[in-house]
């Protein structure tokens, strides 16, 4: 088997991992002071299991957008374009919730980037059906992730 088969999924898990690396250099320090100070909804889950279901989203996204870099259609290019867009969205929640602390900006974010997920989805579809597979788990965790933000500015309204 020939090495370069497998640069598309390296390229797109390592750009993924790269967004959420970006993310996650805005979120530690906030998330032993700023965030801690918050009162959070009841069902936010323990903050050690956010790098592992990050990291694996991660894998999953970008296996996803690999599976469609290696199709033969001739019109993938934008498909891909969208992607590597999603990831600066994806990134930019982290800077803006947890680096410039501001949960309503970030709620936004967090909308848009759900939209972004499912128009990837529906472009994903026509070249790999499993590249749309993988990326319901995304989508999941990120419609759970919009209601954490939305119960922290409920929870905090003078944030």
């Amino acid at each position: 088997m020939k090495t370069n088969l497998w640069i598309p999924y390296l390229v797109c898990v390592v750009a993924s991992l790269l967004a959420g690396g970006i993310g996650s250099y805005f979120t530690f320090e906030a998330i032993s002071t700023w965030y801690m100070g918050l009162t959070l909804p009841s069902w936010t889950p323990p903050n050690w299991v956010f790098g592992p279901v990050w990291t694996t989203l991660y894998v999953l996204m970008g296996v996803s957008a690999g599976l469609v870099w290696k199709s033969t259609r001739a019109d993938k290019k934008w498909a891909l374009y969208l992607f590597f867009f999603h990831l600066l969205v994806n990134a930019a929640w982290s800077i803006v919730f947890f680096g410039l602390r501001d949960p309503v900006s970030a709620l936004l974010i967090i909308k848009a980037l759900w939209l972004l997920i499912v128009a990837l989805m529906i472009l994903f579809w026509k070249y790999s059906k499993l590249a749309t597979y993988l990326l319901i788990p995304y989508l999941v965790w990120v419609s759970y992730a919009t209601s954490l933000n939305l119960g922290v500015i409920l929870l905090n309204p003078l944030i």
